[in-house]
């Protein structure tokens, strides 16, 4: 099995575990915050703000994820 094979098998397996990871970590960030804000509504807003910018990282990390195929592709074929 050479190279290209290799990674034609790894990377739709790489990106389903990323995407399931950043659903799971999103899911568990909000219902976190929601939690929080149930508790203490005073706090809500830092509270809300704080779950948009973990949320914006998890979702970045998701998209690293997808992009990096072809990032690689471009990579491999120059070769």
């Amino acid at each position: 099995m050479d190279m290209f094979t290799a990674a034609a098998f790894a990377y739709p397996i790489g990106l389903g575990l990323a995407a399931i990871g950043a659903g799971l970590g999103l899911g568990k960030a909000v219902s976190s915050a929601m939690e929080a804000m149930g508790r203490q509504p005073e706090a809500a807003g830092k509270i809300q703000t704080g779950m948009i910018i973990g949320a914006a990282f998890i979702e970045a990390l998701a998209i690293y994820a997808l992009i990096s195929p072809f990032i690689a592709q471009i990579v491999f074929l120059k070769k």
